[in-house]
């Protein structure tokens, strides 16, 4: 089977596929010596009156349906957070309602593992804002999560990086959320590659003294952290950082670039997994989980190795834009019937990207349907003069 795909020289070329799709079989959690959460998108509405860049319109049906794939394949559902567009498109009113429909979906099945990202994203980040706002701003957002039996997974705050003028303020403000919170929540720290306006969280411009004031929160309240989310695309920092976690708190992988390797672990310990790239190669992230869950380390590495260049390729900078690559990949394997996006973040990569995204998904053994994606593919060619 062969596509002619454009080229960064600007020639155009037969490829020629040749990976053979990993199937979709179901998984429990169970079946997985780690937890798994998958970071899921939200599925535009491309048929709504509206304004794309002003107003979302979500399409609820598909969105949920997603949801229930990546459960079937023993996979949690990490609700509301970058990955679904939040603060890139999906502010906090369009959030609240995905909350309230996926919370209800779960509620629907015993296997139904989710959290939802709060934080405080409905308060613009200025001068005038000060850390009392911003606590009041995460109490609202945690409280409406738990108000709908919800677990919590605690976000970075763009108004917190504007309103610190110290590590101590950051002490302060997650001191008085996990003092108040019903059950352990996971952290997030999300790095400046993926949100500019986060440079020097924590108060330091270096991630190493940065991680030692969010290590020293983590401390303080350990019995109310689950784990946390790291996300700055750096397995030597995450590994650091692993080994110094009090006994019990978890640390999740955000590492898109280095997860196989931070996943199976190493003597000292191992890293359970929060990513966005397990969105877009969900059956190849659940079978490789199982196979670890079997002691068959190789197989682990047979299947998940060959995604972590489509990983990179799909986070490549600016790494903000990499929802377009996992949108793109769920249009190409029929997840969805169209390539639009809220906000129209369908517009941020370049054909050329979608084309290399493309081969290294058929190189990752990630297309379900090759005939399928390579129709779609021509599509996409098609609406850039390439018919």
């Amino acid at each position: 089977m062969e596509i002619a795909l454009p080229n960064p020289d600007r020639t155009i070329t037969a490829y020629r596929l040749t990976g053979t799709p990993i199937p979709f079989e179901r998984h429990a959690a169970a079946d997985f010596p780690r937890i798994a959460y998958a970071a899921a998108h939200v599925v535009a509405d491309p048929l709504a009156s509206h304004d794309p860049w002003l107003t979302p319109a979500i399409d609820w049906d598909t969105t949920l349906k997603f949801r229930h794939r990546l459960w079937d394949l023993g996979l949690g559902v990490a609700e509301a957070m970058d990955t679904a567009q939040r603060g890139m498109g999906l502010t906090w009113a369009e959030a609240q309602e995905l909350i309230r429909r996926s919370q209800a979906e779960a509620r629907t099945r015993s296997d139904g593992l989710i959290a939802y990202g709060a934080g405080t994203d409905h308060l613009p980040p200025g001068p005038d804002v000060t850390i009392d706002d911003v606590i009041r701003a995460y109490e609202e957002q945690v409280g409406f999560v738990e108000g709908q039996g919800g677990r919590v997974i605690l976000m970075a705050s763009r108004a917190l990086k504007v309103a610190a003028k110290s590590p101590d303020d950051y002490a302060t403000v997650y001191g008085r959320i996990l003092g108040q919170v019903r059950q352990p929540v996971i952290l997030h720290w999300l790095g400046e590659m993926f949100d500019p306006a986060l440079e020097g969280y924590w108060g330091h411009p270096t991630h190493e003294a940065a991680m030692d004031v969010c290590l020293d929160v983590i401390a303080a309240h350990a019995d109310k952290v689950d784990g946390i989310k790291i996300s700055l695309l750096s397995k030597e920092k995450e590994i650091a950082m692993r080994r110094r976690l009090p006994a019990g708190v978890r640390m999740y992988t955000g590492d898109d670039f280095n997860y196989a390797e931070l996943i199976a672990g190493d003597a000292e310990g191992h890293s359970d997994a929060l990513l966005g790239i397990f969105d877009a190669i969900a059956p190849a992230a659940s079978a490789a989980l199982a196979a670890l869950g079997r002691g068959s380390d190789n197989e682990f590495f047979e299947l998940l190795e060959p995604t972590v260049p489509l990983s990179r390729h799909i986070f490549s900078a600016p790494t903000r834009f990499y929802k377009t690559g996992v949108v793109f990949l769920a249009y190409l394997n029929g997840l969805q019937e169209h390539f639009a996006m809220i906000g129209g973040q369908q517009s941020t990569r370049s054909l050329q990207h979608l084309a290399e995204l493309f081969r290294l998904a058929d190189k990752a053994r990630v297309l379900a349907d090759p005939d399928l994606a390579v129709d779609r593919m021509k599509r996409v060619l098609a609406v850039h003069g390439l018919a």
